[in-house]
């Protein structure tokens, strides 16, 4: 049972960083407005959207769980700075507080490592 519960934990969580790469993939514009707003390149909305599929299936299926879920739950924190930059919306403050959340549902994750529904091909846990 608590394998299950570790595959579903993982696969909700993944599903953040699946539909985050889908929205950057599939209308660009917002986050690159976003971007652009706090002084940094636009082109940056591909290497993150790039990097949000590739972690999310790492998270997923593995290899590397655990390091996926710290690499996750670092850039959480880091990409939490530049909402904290447009506080005076208050959604912004919102996807911060999320974003500390969920880094915190990572580093669970990275500490209980990912259980027996792994994708092996011969990697030792």
């Amino acid at each position: 049972m608590n394998d299950a519960l570790n595959l579903a934990g993982r696969i909700l969580i993944a599903l953040l960083f699946l539909g985050g790469a889908a929205q950057k993939l599939g209308d660009p514009v917002p986050v690159e407005v976003m971007i652009a707003g706090i002084g940094l390149p636009v082109w940056l909305v591909w290497p993150v959207a790039a990097f949000n599929l590739i972690a999310a299936l790492g998270l997923i299926f593995g290899p590397g769980v655990r390091q996926w879920a710290l690499i996750l739950a670092a850039y959480c924190l880091f990409t939490s700075y530049f909402h904290w930059q447009l506080r005076a919306d208050p959604w912004q403050v919102t996807i911060m507080v999320k974003n500390w959340s969920i880094a915190g549902g990572l580093l669970i994750l990275a500490s209980s490592g990912p259980g027996r529904f792994v994708w092996r091909a011969g990697v030792k846990r």
